[in-house]
Formats: C-alpha cells, structure tokens, sequence
C-alpha cells in the first residue's frame, strides 16, 4: 500500500509542478470552465473535437492545488485520440473511483489509461480532495456537451 501511495504522491508531484497540454489552442472548438468553490480552484478546457467525434487536441488553463492541476494535466493526455464516447466513459469511470464506487467496468480501458485512472482515483483517500481532482473531468464533460445553435463547440 505504501508503494501505491508513494506513486500517487510522485505521479501528482510531477503533474502538478510540470502539466502537460496546459494552455489555450487555437484551434479549439468546445470548451467549459469550471470552478471548486470550496476552495477557489478554476480550470478551463479545450477540445479540439474532430467532425467524426475524435478528440484531436485537449489542453486546459487555470489554477488550483496539485492535484486539480495534475489531474488535469493527466486528463488531457488520455483524451487525445479518443472518441466522444470514450471520453464520457473516461469521465464515468473517474468519477466513480474517486467517489469509491466498486461496480466499476474497467475492462473497456487499455493497459496505461487504467493505470492513470487509478492512480488519480488515491484521492478517494482523502475525501475532502475529491473535488479537486474530478474538477477538470466535470469541466471536460460539460466542453463535450457545449455546442452552439451552428454545432459547432462553443463555451
């Protein structure tokens, strides 16, 4: 057990001080911002979702503790590639592991995603993290949702 923890502190660490994907592409077309008002954390997302639903590009902007940011950061590196299906099951089976749910289906996801999601989901540990590093998954799944009357991405 100690072993897992050491990673999730060492994996957040390094997310946290050095994120990737972090900043506002130009050519995103869905974005959301979210907002933790426990404790003032803030993030925008932007996607980059292709006409057949693959997700081209993800970055984010904000600002939070470490783990909101490493989780965002880890977040947007899984995300590209993916369809907008997979990308609502990433953020189903995020939530649901932090929130410690056990009927989780992990068969769908690929060896390294699962390896991500679970470090990000230590966090159920600590209850009162939760919020921080789900933040950037409740964002995301609201920039897939936001499109405008045209259908295209919209904030």
């Amino acid at each position: 057990m100690d072993d897992l923890r050491d990673l999730y502190q060492e994996v957040i660490l390094d997310h946290g001080k050095h994120p990737r994907n972090f900043g506002h592409p130009a050519e995103s077309n869905r974005s959301a911002h979210g907002h933790n008002a426990m404790c003032g954390d803030t993030i925008d997302v932007f996607l980059t979702v292709e006409p057949d639903g693959r997700i081209a590009d993800a970055a984010f902007e904000g600002q939070g503790c470490a783990i909101s940011v490493a989780s965002a950061s880890m977040m947007t590196e899984m995300l590209k590639g993916r369809s907008e299906a997979d990308a609502h099951h990433l953020f189903e089976t995020m939530h649901a592991l932090c929130t410690g749910k056990d009927d989780v289906d992990l068969e769908a996801l690929d060896e390294d995603t699962l390896d991500r999601i679970q470090i990000l989901a230590g966090v159920r540990q600590y209850p009162m993290r939760v919020k921080c590093a789900t933040l950037a998954w409740h964002t995301m799944d609201k920039a897939m949702a936001a499109k405008d009357a045209a259908g295209e991405g919209g904030e």
